[in-house]
């Protein structure tokens, strides 16, 4: 049964990604996907984790039929590779479910071989069949074949004729080895394997902190005593530095472009030292037995003030960055600013989480991981071209109309829509019917794998005029 789906599988595979570019046929391959793993793994099926990644999953495909991003097609694939990892292993951490599903998908049938051969107690349909004796009942008849074919054809100009006009062209093996891919592909997330040692040692290792045997006292105070005097002046520090950092956004009034830039991009550079640097203090001396010390309430209480100071910053940075696209609108930079402090700011909670709930390293690096990828996953449910360009014809004091000529074709639409709102320059209303009327076109020569939901939105009047053009 198995062999039939992957056949199956793999004939769709080929059909849907041959010669084809990007487009419906990974929304498609997506359900395919989900099909296979729900038929193969009923009961995982049904369990909360991986329902909940079916449904992400779901969502990643459908936006990339709707946006038709670069972001939404990474998104897909990630989500393909967590899916997977999560029917190998669905209690897992997400960054070993990653791991896991690429290595499903690249070498699950390696795997599976090389653990039957390991394990005896495992058996495999093969282990009866002599392959090397099939082998030699296949090739070894078609070379002696192959040969007193063209012995006679040198001895028999008819039988030459005859055999010269079988023509083999109507066999496609681009497409025959793109089924091979799927074929293979298929086979290997049917029956989603793990790496045993990583696995392993997620499962076996928990996120709670536990006290090293024996508590040194005299060494903790000691550690404590540095940790608070430290703590204490980095505190004071960062405190003059909001208040310095307030006072000139308040008497500021010079909003040139320049000066905005650097004023985030200083802001940002200050803010990467100082939070990784206040993470790592943190880390430090909350690495062991000081969380277990009785005398440690000071240095906590410090810590958890220097997370909200730097908190704080962040905040400032953010509001920095308002008033830069406020004046000047929203580019891909200044929008990667924004998700930069939004993981800032997951860090330093987390890490406040760490220190308030005695949690390890590995606490850290699972949940971080996690809001990782669910913030990809939020981020690629919007069509960022077209978010900019709207938002900087309706909002932006400065409107810089060749930065949106110059974005990807998945703002055509709304700029063309929109150019009248604009005060433009006449090349610039020119490059704008023509990225438009381009972008038809090469909607209309789409085959039906590569359509994207612009397809749906064409105009077929302007369909006609882009040929026309």
């Amino acid at each position: 049964m198995k062999i039939i789906i992957k056949l199956i599988a793999s004939v769709l595979f080929s059909t849907l990604f041959y010669n084809q570019n990007i487009g419906l046929n990974l929304s498609i391959f997506s359900i395919l996907t989900m099909v296979i793993l729900g038929i193969s793994h009923p009961t995982k099926m049904k369990l909360k984790n991986n329902l909940i990644l079916i449904f992400i999953y779901t969502l990643s495909a459908v936006l990339v039929f709707v946006h038709h991003s670069t972001l939404s097609i990474i998104t897909n694939c990630i989500a393909f590779f967590t899916l997977v990892g999560s029917f190998s292993e669905v209690n897992s951490s997400i960054y070993v479910k990653w791991l896991n599903g690429i290595y499903s998908s690249i070498a699950g049938i390696f795997h599976r071989h090389i653990d039957v051969e390991n394990n005896p107690k495992k058996d495999a349909w093969y282990k009866n069949i002599d392959i090397w004796h099939t082998v030699k009942i296949v090739i070894i008849p078609l070379i002696v074949v192959i040969l007193f074919v063209i012995l006679y054809k040198n001895g028999n100009p008819f039988f030459e004729s005859i055999i010269s006009k079988i023509n083999f062209d109507f066999i496609n093996f681009q497409w025959i080895l793109f089924c091979v891919l799927g074929y293979y592909l298929f086979g290997n997330i049917i029956i989603p394997v793990k790496i045993q040692p990583l696995t392993k040692t997620d499962l076996s290792t928990e996120n709670q902190l536990h006290p090293f045997e024996p508590l040194k006292i005299e060494d903790l105070k000691k550690e404590k005593q540095l940790g608070t005097i430290l703590l204490t002046l980095l505190n004071v520090l960062i405190i003059f530095y909001i208040i310095s950092d307030v006072a000139y956004l308040i008497s500021n009034d010079n909003f040139a472009a320049s000066v905005l830039s650097n004023q985030v991009h200083n802001g940002i550079n200050t803010l990467i030292a100082s939070i990784i640097l206040a993470i790592l203090i943190i880390l430090y001396f909350f690495r062991g037995n000081l969380n277990f010390f009785e005398g440690n309430k000071t240095l906590k209480n410090l810590a958890y003030i220097w997370t909200f100071l730097n908190a704080l910053l962040v905040f400032l940075i953010i509001i920095k960055n308002n008033q830069y696209v406020d004046f000047f609108g929203l580019t891909y930079k200044r929008i990667g600013v924004y998700i930069y402090l939004t993981m800032t700011l997951a860090g330093l909670i987390t890490t406040f989480l760490k220190v308030f709930k005695i949690q390890n390293l590995w606490f850290l690096f699972r949940v971080n991981t996690r809001i990782a990828f669910l913030l990809l996953m939020v981020c690629s449910t919007l069509n960022w071209d077209c978010f900019i360009t709207d938002y900087n014809i309706k909002k932006a004091d400065s409107l810089d109309v060749n930065y949106l000529i110059n974005l990807s074709n998945n703002n055509a639409f709304i700029l063309n829509d929109k150019k009248d709102q604009m005060d433009l320059i006449p090349y610039q209303y020119e490059n704008i019917e023509s990225k438009y009327l381009d972008y038809v076109n090469s909607l209309n020569k789409k085959s039906w794998q590569e359509w994207s939901f612009d397809n749906f939105k064409i105009n077929p009047k302007n369909s006609n005029n882009a040929y026309t053009k």
